[in-house]
């Protein structure tokens, strides 16, 4: 697993991290993304690759354990 990013005292992590973190595969990552569920607030480090805050990851295991009702 690759070491989180710490920019001014906060700490981010990559996609990678992420989907091992929440459970999910990068597909389903970037279907969540596309779909607006952390709205516009997605950070890049210089390369471009996304960053997450704990915050982020948070909501994304609420949505793992999302059960919708029909």
């Amino acid at each position: 697993m690759d070491m989180p990013v710490i920019v001014n005292g906060r700490t981010y992590y990559r996609t990678a991290e992420v989907c091992q973190m929440v459970g999910i595969s990068r597909n389903t990552l970037f279907r969540w993304l596309k779909g607006g569920i952390l709205g516009k607030t997605i950070r890049r480090d210089r390369r471009q690759w996304r960053l997450f805050t704990e915050d982020q990851i948070g909501r994304l295991k609420t949505e793992v354990n999302h059960v919708s009702q029909e």
